[in-house]
Formats: C-alpha cells, sequence, structure tokens
C-alpha cells in the first residue's frame, strides 16, 4: 500500500495506460477508409462555419471537450472502482487523441499534422495536464477508498482544502484554454485550410 502513496508510480501507472491509448489508436486508425480525407474536410469546413459565430451550442462543446476527462477523473476520486476505471479512462483519453490525429495524417498527408495541431494542440496542451493533475491524487482515493471496503485501510481518507483547491485552479486553467481556444482556433484554422485544400 505504501508503494501506492508515491504520486510518481501512480503517475507512471496512469503514462503507461495513456501510451497503450496512443498505441492502439495508432492502430485502429489503419482500418480508416481512404474517402475519409472528403469526409474530414468536409467536416473542417462546416466545423469553421459553426464557430465563426460564437453561439451558446460551440460554448457548450467545447467545454465538454476541455473538462470531459479531468472532471472524469475528479469525480473517480470518490469511488473505490476508480482504481479499476481511472487507468481505463486514461487509456482511452489516449486512443481517442491518437486516433483523431492518425486521422488527419493519413488524410491529409504532413498537411495533417499541421491542421491536427491546429484543432487538438491548445486543447492538449491545456487538458492533458490538468487531468494528470487531477488523476493522479484521484487513482491514490480511490485506492484508498478501495483499501476500506475491504478492511485493510485504517484512516478515513482526506478530502481537505487541498483537494477543493486543487479543483478549483484546474478549471480555471480549462476556462482560459477553452476561452482561448473558441477565439483563436477557428482563425488558425482558417487560414491553413485556405493554404491546404484550395
Amino acid at each position: 500500500m505504501t508503494e501506492w502513496r508515491r504520486p510518481l508510480i501512480r503517475l507512471l501507472i496512469l503514462a503507461l495506460f495513456f501510451l497503450a491509448g496512443i498505441v492502439l489508436g495508432q492502430v485502429f486508425s489503419g482500418q480508416v477508409p481512404d474517402a475519409t480525407g472528403v469526409e474530414l474536410a468536409r467536416y473542417l469546413k462546416d466545423y469553421l462555419q459553426v464557430e465563426e459565430d460564437l453561439t451558446p451550442q460551440a460554448a457548450w462543446s467545447a467545454a465538454v471537450l476541455y473538462f470531459r476527462y479531468p472532471l472524469a477523473a475528479f469525480l473517480l476520486g470518490f469511488a473505490s472502482i476508480g482504481i479499476l476505471l481511472l487507468p481505463f479512462v486514461t487509456g482511452a483519453f489516449g486512443f481517442f487523441l491518437s486516433f483523431s490525429v492518425c486521422c488527419f495524417t493519413a488524410a491529409f498527408g504532413p498537411d495533417g499534422v499541421l491542421l491536427a495541431m491546429a484543432v487538438f494542440g491548445l486543447r492538449c496542451a491545456v487538458t492533458l495536464p490538468c487531468y494528470f493533475l487531477l488523476a493522479v491524487p484521484a487513482l491514490e482515493r480511490s485506492m484508498e477508498l478501495a483499501f476500506l471496503a475491504f478492511g485493510r485501510g485504517r484512516a478515513p481518507v482526506d478530502y481537505g482544502r487541498d483537494w477543493w483547491r486543487l479543483l478549483a485552479v484546474v478549471c480555471g486553467v480549462l476556462l482560459g484554454g477553452m476561452c482561448a481556444e473558441l477565439m483563436l482556433a477557428p482563425w488558425f484554422l482558417r487560414q491553413l485550410l485556405e493554404r491546404i485544400l484550395v
């Protein structure tokens, strides 16, 4: 049990699941048909039309994309099942990110890397650290809850001020990143699409 208490060990476990998700995403992206490039280009053009005016739907969509994995990690810290689900959520995060990026590169070649950076770059730079900042302590707390459930724990699980302060800081960072993406990403993506598709 003492080994689990070390943050570096928990971070390493979650990072390995994230890496496994990335590898699986690359493997499964090889099964995508060639017609995906046309569909992806149409999707990006439609995305830009929707994002030209900041609508409640666009803000809601961005909020879901930014907050879903970090909040899932935070909430799993309140359940003993989190000891099993947190690694799988981490793997799913890596899988869907890798799969999406690989689809861009398969459809557009080297230009797909730039497009993927325009679509996912800022979001990943913000959400990945925020996710792991919440997931590592959440894994410890869910592990402590699991030990308590099996009668092997001694003290109640601590959800003190630091736990809630961390959530507040992460939510502030996520909100800032979301606002920056809503303002900057459509412009940057439009510049790239004009260069690549026209």
